[in-house]
């Protein structure tokens, strides 16, 4: 599909088609170049400025998907004047300046372009939804009704205004504090879904880590011997689980060695084991785990095709409960997942928190200092506003649709 978008976009759409549909509706048009001669017979689509996804008028041929026709068809617009090919991310661009989009959905938009599992298509769609913008507007709606009751105290300072608005603020800005809390902690689960879990295998040397990633990834994905210290560095295996993004890593084998290599990868692997977000232990039947498991790590008897119990990666005993148990300790851990969905949510929401506490410092220190609580009260305004693009954001534009493709 091609899409024609800004002022000239009609134009362009007749000189390639002749006439056009009526907006909003479909038609089979045969595109030409400038000789007459036909290229392609294509559905075509008009939009008019308002009602098309970047706000301007649009036109978009929906061609057959051959790459002569491509371009074919590219080759003939850019022969023509006042069109040129649209830089990465652009009709999102212009969605966003023309108010059909703020910078969260953009965002999420993004995201759901690159959603690989259904837990980050959900998380990406919430987003496009507005969720994030309607939350915004209540945080806005009650910080800018507690600065104005502070802002009035202040003009009134000279006059005998018998009307104490600390109470009144004090609870605009907790409520709005505590909510802000809620978002936050719940931002680690939402980063977690979109950049994916990370489970660790952890355990001595030769005692089955490699074969069971294999089993789990379904593919050799690392190298098994006999010979103990196999794996001297980690390897990873994305995966899906449940419908969440997890990557597997394997790790070199936990024990006592001189060899200088393999040392390294011993310290790579506790490194990454404690990084991780969840811990896989294979032990032997009379092992201990090699360091202190944390209370959701998984902790499983190692080789159950000679033990008889356990887990074994070479006959696949045990392994769906493995998945499942991953699944259901990941699963729970999303369930606190909010609005914020990236690292950019979580600092902006962090910052307007911090001011907000200024403001509750400040707001005990009496009416002689409302004036500097009134400036906190601005600045956790302006930090919430940028998440969704309402202040100058222009800083972060350019590294946002950087991750877009062209056309998009």
């Amino acid at each position: 599909m091609v899409r024609i978008s800004g002022p000239h976009a009609f134009s362009v759409g007749e000189t390639l088609c002749g006439t056009l549909p009526e907006p909003r509706q479909t038609s089979l048009r045969i595109i030409r170049d400038q000789s007459g001669m036909p290229i392609d017979q294509a559905v075509v689509v008009t939009f008019k400025h308002g009602h098309s996804f970047t706000g301007e008028d649009v036109v978009e041929l929906h061609l057959h998907g051959s790459i002569a026709i491509q371009k074919a068809v590219l080759a003939e617009l850019s022969t023509l004047p006042d069109t040129r090919l649209a830089e990465p991310g652009e009709f999102t661009r212009r969605a966003l300046e023309n108010g059909c989009l703020d910078l969260s959905q953009v965002e999420a938009l993004s995201d759901l372009i690159e959603a690989e599992t259904e837990a980050q298509r959900k998380q990406a769609m919430r987003i496009m939804s507005g969720e994030m913008a309607d939350k915004v507007a209540v945080w806005r709606k009650d910080l800018i009704h507690a600065a104005s009751l502070l802002e009035a105290t202040i003009d009134f300072a000279d006059e005998e205004v018998p009307v104490d608005v600390t109470s009144d603020v004090r609870a605009l800005v907790e409520s709005t504090s505590v909510s802000l809390e809620a978002q936050i902690s719940g931002s680690y689960a939402a980063e977690r879904i979109r950049d994916g879990y990370r489970v660790a295998i952890v355990g001595a040397p030769n005692v089955g880590k490699s074969t069971l990633l294999n089993r789990l990834a379904g593919r050799d994905a690392a190298i098994t011997s006999e010979v103990a210290g196999t794996t001297r560095d980690v390897i990873e295996v994305s995966m899906d689980i449940a419908g969440l993004p997890v990557t597997l890593l394997d790790t070199a084998g936990i024990r006592e060695t001189e060899d200088i290599v393999e040392s390294l990868g011993i310290e790579r692997a506790k490194q990454k084991a404690q990084d991780a977000d969840l811990c896989v232990f294979l032990i032997g039947a009379t092992e201990l785990p090699p360091f202190e498991p944390r209370s959701d790590d998984i902790i499983l008897k190692a080789k159950a095709d000679i033990t008889g119990s356990g887990i074994s990666g070479k006959t696949g005993e045990g392994v769906d409960l493995l998945i499942s148990k991953i699944a259901d300790i990941l699963s729970h851990r999303s369930l606190g997942v909010g609005a914020a969905i990236n690292a950019r949510h979580r600092y902006a929401m962090q910052a307007a928190q911090t001011a907000l506490t200024d403001v509750c410092c400040q707001l005990e220190r009496g009416p002689d200092v409302y004036d500097l609580a009134a400036e906190s009260l601005r600045q956790a305004i302006r930090n919430l506003s940028s998440l969704i693009g309402l202040v100058d954001v222009e800083h972060i534009l350019d590294d946002v649709f950087a991750n877009f493709c062209l056309g998009k």
